[in-house]
């Protein structure tokens, strides 16, 4: 397809848009891809910040491609469905990525996550592109059945009375040890810049307790929209309460909230070699699909 492509940075107010076009091309049938959830744990950072890491292609206005920068060299793609395998969209994307004038990529070593976006790998793989680290994506469908109740924990929406549990909790989960107290409010901040942000009232965060009252584990989900694919983003376990089943039950958990929020299907994608995480959300319910790469540029 002839494509007039434009390549352009969104404004904080623009974060609403994009991230309603990004929902559109939630599907189950297609492959597990760049999720408005993603924009919005990145939205931690703030609207700005969240904004100014975006790269938005559009023609004619509407957005057909985007790519979110997690860092300054790790650039995460998503692609309308209907465009996977435009050759004319793929190539300019792999042209913009290998010209650093463009404002995407640096020279240099750099990483591309394009799961879904066929074409575009073709493109970076002839470019001299290599395969880097793999990703397990995983998913649940969630159908007309009710989920189970998850069992061994009581399960609670997080809110400002509990966002500090939350940080103490996903600090442990993702850092190791105990939350640092000149920390405290600075974790808890991201969550609650996140839960006013442009993408908050796409998710609920999850805590969860055990039978002592304790928090063990916490999730965050995020919807694309009724009937859509719904994202688990992030997962954790306290490092002092693992090994009880507590990663199961708050999946479990994640994938009843989704239902409740219309979601088609439960989605999660994790490091391959965290075989642990796999095994949790294979017991969880979820389905491993074929594991894919991202694709790295050699210095």
């Amino acid at each position: 397809m002839d494509l007039d492509l434009d390549l352009t940075v969104p404004g904080p107010g623009d974060l609403a848009r994009v991230g309603e076009a990004l929902a559109t091309w939630q599907h189950d049938g297609a492959g597990l891809q760049l999720h408005p959830g993603d924009l919005g744990w990145h939205s931690t950072h703030g609207a700005e910040a969240t904004a100014s890491a975006l790269r938005v292609w559009s023609t004619g206005g509407r957005p057909v491609a985007l790519g979110l920068l997690d860092a300054s060299q790790l650039l995460r793609v998503a692609v309308d469905p209907q465009l996977a395998d435009d050759g004319g969209l793929a190539e300019r994307m792999a042209a913009d990525l290998a010209d650093p004038a463009s404002g995407v990529l640096d020279a240099g070593q750099a990483v591309v996550e394009a799961r879904a976006a066929a074409a575009l790998t073709r493109a970076l793989t002839g470019a001299g592109w290599v395969p880097d680290e793999t990703w397990t994506p995983l998913r649940r469908g969630l159908g007309e059945e009710p989920t189970p109740d998850p069992t061994g924990i009581r399960v609670e929406d997080v809110d400002d009375s509990t966002a500090p549990e939350w940080a103490r909790v996903h600090w442990s989960a993702f850092r190791g040890g105990e939350l640092p107290a000149d920390q405290r409010d600075r974790y808890v901040l991201r969550w609650r810049t996140m839960g006013s942000g442009p993408f908050g009232d796409r998710a609920r965060t999850l805590l969860g307790r055990d039978a002592s009252g304790a928090a063990v584990a916490v999730v965050t989900v995020w919807s694309s929209g009724p009937g859509r694919p719904g994202l688990l983003e992030p997962m954790g376990v306290h490092e002092g309460h693992r090994g009880g089943g507590h990663g199961t039950a708050i999946v479990r958990a994640a994938a009843r909230a989704l239902q409740a929020m219309g979601a088609s299907s439960a989605v999660v994608c994790t490091p391959t070699d965290r075989v642990g995480a796999v095994r949790t959300y294979v017991a969880g319910g979820f389905t491993a699909q074929e594991p894919v790469p991202d694709l790295r540029r050699p210095a």
